[in-house]
């Protein structure tokens, strides 16, 4: 049987594939990013600010943990507060548009078609689609909150989400420069030279969520949390010079 008059091979189908994007809404991952962050450069920067005073390695370590206690603190607190101020927010403009689907439900319909058409749907196909939207009121105010107020009601930040991640984060971070003190070591060259590496390496792996290059958001923190260090090393080595 030639090909020509034989029968037809059945075609295979590949089933349609769907990438799932990652959480961009900032949950855990700002703070926790922040945070790490924010305990390497700013205990590294007191670290050196303290050493360059001309104080002794002991004197060093005590400012160092401090630094990290409060700094971890201050940042929990600082993320707890925000996140929940904004969740307290969020929930009181839902409840307005609440209030108001039941005060004008027509006028609230029309202004949800007036978003669909400035986004280039047609009138005719916007009015039906906000008129479909608005017949569950539960239904209703969420997409309202979502098309208005541009968030998910059902997927709010929770505060102590954030305010684990930064109190974990800015730990992890900041433990850093002062673990070399801890193991006994009395200089500050390799608490930073170890922060530094840290930074780096901080950096490069925040590229994988923001597909950044690794050696750019590396060096980037790399050259920022050096520059930390340095001018406040020059401060304390000038303060401690004059006292």
């Amino acid at each position: 049987m030639t090909p020509e008059t034989g029968p037809s091979t059945p075609t295979r189908t590949t089933p349609e594939q769907h990438h799932e994007h990652r959480d961009v809404t900032g949950g855990w991952l700002r703070p926790a990013v922040f945070g790490v962050m924010d305990g390497l450069v700013s205990n590294t920067a007191l670290v050196a600010g303290v050493a360059g005073g001309g104080a002794p390695p002991r004197t060093v370590l005590l400012a160092g943990l401090a630094g990290l206690a409060a700094g971890a603190f201050s940042m929990a607190t600082g993320e707890y507060v925000s996140v929940a101020s904004q969740s307290e927010l969020t929930r009181a403009e839902i409840e307005i548009e609440k209030r108001e689907l039941l005060r004008v439900p027509e006028a609230e319909q029309a202004e949800l078609a007036g978003i669909y058409r400035s986004r280039g749907v047609d009138a005719v196909t916007a009015a039906e689609v906000a008129r479909q939207l608005s017949r569950d009121p539960e239904q209703a105010w969420r997409v309202h909150a979502r098309e208005e107020l541009g968030v998910d009601p059902d997927d709010l930040p929770s505060p102590w989400v954030a305010a684990g991640s930064s109190f974990a984060a800015f730990t992890v971070g900041a433990l850093v420069p002062v673990l070399p003190y801890l193991l006994g070591v009395t200089t500050l060259l390799v608490p930073v030279l170890l922060a530094l590496a840290a930074l780096f390496l901080a950096g490069a792996l925040v590229s994988r969520f923001t597909d950044r290059g690794a050696l750019y958001s590396g060096g980037r923190q790399l050259l920022l949390g050096g520059a930390a260090a340095t001018v406040t090393y020059a401060v304390g080595s000038a303060v401690g010079t004059g006292v």
